[in-house]
């Protein structure tokens, strides 16, 4: 899908298991599937339906989105971190299509 644009604000570096706060935010429609055209036809359902993000390797959040969140879906959480690593986010499509985004964390 055209438009579609991930981002993702990590703190660059943390101290050894301090806890930082990651937001994130992917630009799409988010196509419910319940609306109707101009001619009265059903628009398909076009969502982003998982978001997971990972960090060295292990999973921190992984969210099953349904029809009803807004567009632009955005997420802030919580991650403990205690080592430098990178944090691996992940939206799937329903058209199966996958966008990422990868960012660093330097812990010192």
């Amino acid at each position: 899908m055209e438009g579609v644009k991930p981002r993702v604000k990590v703190p660059k570096t943390a101290s050894a298991g301090e806890v930082v706060t990651i937001k994130t935010l992917i630009s799409h429609p988010m196509e419910s599937g319940q609306r109707k055209d101009k001619d009265g036809n059903l628009i398909p359902r076009q969502i982003i339906n998982r978001f997971t993000c990972e960090f060295a390797g292990e999973l921190v959040i992984d969210v099953a989105i349904d029809p009803s969140v807004a567009t632009n879906p955005y997420f802030e959480f919580d991650a403990k971190v205690g080592q430098t690593g990178e944090f691996k986010f992940t939206w799937t499509d329903d058209d199966g299509s996958v966008y990422e985004d990868t960012q660093s964390i330097t812990v010192a």
